[in-house]
C-alpha cells in the first residue's frame, strides 16, 4: 500500500524544506498552500497523514485539522506551529485530535520519526479494522450454521476434559458445502 502524506503550509519555503526532508522516505508527498486547498486535495484522494501549519491566512491549521478529522477520521494529523500559545495548542489538539505537535523550527529527525510512527499506527489500525470485519463475518456465518444445524457450534468435553467432536454425515457435509460454499 502506498502511503500519501499531505503537507499544508502557506509558506513555500516550509513546504520545500519538508519535502526535502522526506525525499528518502517511501511515501507519496503532496502539498497544499492553505487549509482550503488541503481539503480539496483530500476530497480527491486518501491521505495517511496530514502535516499542517497552525498559522495560515483564511482557515487556520486548527480549523483545517478539525474539519479533516470530521471528514476523514482515519487520517492522522500532525501540527506544526511557530506560535506556541497554550490556547491555540489546546484548540488544535482537542478539535483536531492531533497525533503529534511540533514547534517551528522543527527537528527533521523527530518529524520523520513521528511520520514513520504515524504510518505504522495507520497500518495497525487498518489491520484491526480488517480483523474486526472478518470476526463479524465469521460470527454471522456461525449464527447461520447454528440456525440450520442446532448445536453445531457447541463444544462438549468428555470426563477427561478432552473435546468431543460429533460425527457429521457425508450428506450433512455436502449440504453445508452446497449452502455455504467450500
Amino acid at each position: 500500500m502506498t502511503h500519501r502524506i499531505l503537507l499544508v503550509d502557506d509558506e513555500p519555503n516550509v513546504l520545500a524544506a519538508l519535502e526535502r526532508a522526506l525525499l528518502d522516505e517511501p511515501w507519496e508527498i503532496h502539498t497544499a498552500s492553505s487549509g482550503e486547498a488541503g481539503l480539496e486535495a483530500m476530497a480527491k484522494q486518501a491521505f495517511t497523514v496530514i502535516v499542517s501549519d497552525e498559522r495560515m491566512p483564511g482557515m487556520g491549521g486548527a480549523e483545517f485539522l478539525s474539519q479533516a478529522r470530521t471528514m476523514y477520521p482515519e487520517t492522522l494529523r500532525i501540527l506544526l506551529t511557530g506560535q506556541a500559545s497554550l490556547e491555540s495548542t489546546m484548540k488544535a489538539v482537542n478539535g483536531g485530535e492531533i497525533y503529534r505537535f511540533f514547534l517551528k523550527p522543527w527537528d527533521e529527525t523527530s518529524v520523520i520519526l513521528a511520520l514513520r510512527s504515524a504510518v505504522e499506527k495507520s497500518e495497525l489500525e487498518e489491520e484491526n479494522r480488517q480483523l474486526l470485519r472478518t470476526v463479524k463475518r465469521q460470527s454471522s456465518e456461525l449464527k447461520m450454521l447454528e440456525k440450520s444445524f442446532p448445536g453445531i457450534t457447541e463444544l462438549r468435553k468428555d470426563d477427561s476434559g478432552a473435546y468431543v467432536l460429533e460425527e457429521i454425515s457425508d450428506d450433512e457435509v455436502a449440504d453445508l458445502i452446497a449452502k455455504y460454499g467450500g
